[in-house]
């Protein structure tokens, strides 16, 4: 039976870190496993990219997302093996990419599927960002209707709805400097652009979404009896074609991650399982639901605590 106080959540882009992983392939035969298989199926070494890959290598969209993925599956099946996952959760849900690991996590999507369609998708945003140059930028202490209005006359278009007063948006070059001398004046605490490769999540990422389309048509993706709670509106869903029109459109749309978290947390939702590199969402979860508990299975200290 699912536990209705719990979620499993998955973080995306922005969570690589260099030598992630590496203990836990080395002391866990269950992410080990994961590790050799996904070197065998991209036909790679994305093993080696995670635990000795140089920054510059990770930040690179190409890299970071198949790198990203296969990590916190490593993590879950570690965890799962351990014991210390427990019964099925009431939800998942991912930020951005992390919605592929929340499909793996509850069966709607295959290890090896998901392996390769991360691998497109790394390959399509990267090749999208280098045809057109794009800039993201966080943009502090504005609220979404505020940050909106700025992004409509700047040019530039919402990201992520992170948290209470942390949005990260995109466009063009000219855009995001634009808006975020804009913001500033519209009362911002501050607007800093993001070190990344690209305008993720809007109308730039376009080029991307027929080659993902392509991708996710020929990929085998089920119904799942624990419902996702998708980037797009932050509500659930557990037929399969819903779920791929979901995938496609947060290509180009904004994650709206406080409505996610808010669903979950209004369903009953206490603690919170983020599984993956780093504690980025938990941070997030914090703010949007300061009651809440969360717990991150990033590392083998997590797996004996």
């Amino acid at each position: 039976m699912p536990d209705s106080r719990v979620a499993w959540v998955f973080p995306g882009q922005g969570s690589q870190e260099p030598g992630m992983g590496r203990e836990i392939y080395e002391r866990e035969p269950a992410a080990r496993e994961v590790f050799d298989r996904a070197d065998r199926v991209l036909g790679r070494a994305i093993s080696r990219l995670c635990f000795e890959g140089s920054a510059e290598e990770l930040g690179k969209t190409s890299n970071s997302q198949p790198a990203i993925y296969v990590t916190s599956m490593a993590f879950m099946e570690a965890a799962r093996a351990s014991g210390r996952l427990g019964d099925a959760p009431a939800f998942v849900a991912g930020h951005s990419l992390g919605e592929y690991s929340a499909l793996t996590a509850v069966g709607a999507l295959a290890l090896d599927d998901g392996l390769r369609l991360v691998e497109a998708r790394g390959r399509a945003t990267q090749a999208a960002a280098d045809a057109r140059a794009g800039k993201m930028a966080a943009i502090l202490g504005l609220d979404e209707e505020a940050t909106e209005a700025v992004c409509r006359e700047a040019g530039a278009e919402l990201c992520n709805i992170n948290a209470p007063g942390q949005i990260v948006i995109g466009g063009t070059v000219e855009a995001i400097e634009r808006a975020c001398k804009l913001a500033v004046e519209r009362g911002a605490r501050r607007a800093m652009p993001l070190d990344v490769g690209g305008a993720f999540h809007t109308s730039l990422m376009q080029p991307a979404v027929e080659t993902m389309r392509a991708e996710l048509e020929s990929t085998t993706l089920r119904d799942t009896t624990v419902p996702i709670v998708t980037n797009d509106t932050g509500e659930p869903r557990s037929k399969a074609a819903e779920i791929r029109d979901e995938l496609l459109y947060q290509l180009t749309h904004p994650v709206r991650w406080v409505r996610c978290v808010e669903h979950m947390a209004e369903a009953g939702v206490t603690t919170f399982i983020e599984i993956g590199p780093g504690r980025v969402l938990s941070g997030l979860i914090k703010r949007i639901a300061p009651a809440a508990a969360t717990v991150n299975i990033n590392g083998i200290a997590a797996l004996t605590a």
